[in-house]
């Protein structure tokens, strides 16, 4: 099966894989080719999930940023019906 580009996978997905990389490094049963190519995509994964979480704290922020501002009024009127 082929891998989803780095870029395309979701924060989870990225986790998963991340987690799946670093069991089959600690077995210890790779060839060291095979070991280096996990180990420089593991670093990628762990770079873009870093990312997606330093740009969904900075959403937040903003967010409650917003939230903390004075209400603006709403004048409701009920139409007739």
């Amino acid at each position: 099966m082929a891998k989803k580009k780095i870029e395309n996978l979701s924060f989870e997905e990225s986790i998963n894989e991340l987690n799946d990389i670093v069991e089959q490094l600690e077995s210890g049963e790779l060839d060291l080719e095979t070991a280096m190519t996990l180990f420089e995509r593991g670093l990628k994964l762990s770079k873009t999930s870093q990312q997606k979480l330093t740009a969904a704290e900075q959403k937040i922020n903003v967010l409650i940023q917003e939230h903390d501002q004075q209400p603006v009024p709403f004048d409701f009127q009920p139409s007739d019906m």
